[in-house]
């Protein structure tokens, strides 16, 4: 059974951090990622890593504020979030996905995994 589980979502100020953390586990997976989706918004991509060889990519939006990182366990990922601003406020969801692909395909075709998290989430405030 593939189990995609969140935590560390919550409130916090402008300029404020958080950390996420998202374990998968019931298959291998290829890539790990974030996106995250602000009511009356479209899905957008956040971040993913390949999780073999630690390659990453991260949207415009968060580049040089978030980090994305793999954990000591299999199949563990971490979204280190830093200098948070209110329009970062959404629910962040974790996918994993196992099939090989270019990390831009998994950010631009989220429609084509097929495993994700109940969502975790991030509110700043002003």
């Amino acid at each position: 059974q593939v189990q995609v589980l969140e935590s560390g979502g919550g409130l916090v100020q402008a300029g404020g951090s958080l950390r996420l953390s998202c374990a998968a586990s019931g298959r291998p997976f290829y890539i790990m990622g974030w996106f995250r989706q602000a009511p009356g918004t479209e899905r957008e991509f956040v971040a993913a890593i390949i999780w073999s060889g630690s390659s990453t990519l991260y949207s415009d939006s968060v580049k040089g504020r978030f980090s994305i990182s793999k954990g000591n366990a299999k199949n563990t990922v971490y979204l280190q979030m830093n200098s948070l601003k209110p329009e970062d406020t959404a629910v962040y969801y974790c996918a994993a996905d196992s099939v090989p692909k270019p990390l831009r395909t998994f950010a631009t075709m989220p429609n084509s995994i097929n495993d994700w998290g109940q969502g975790t989430q991030v509110t700043v405030s002003s």
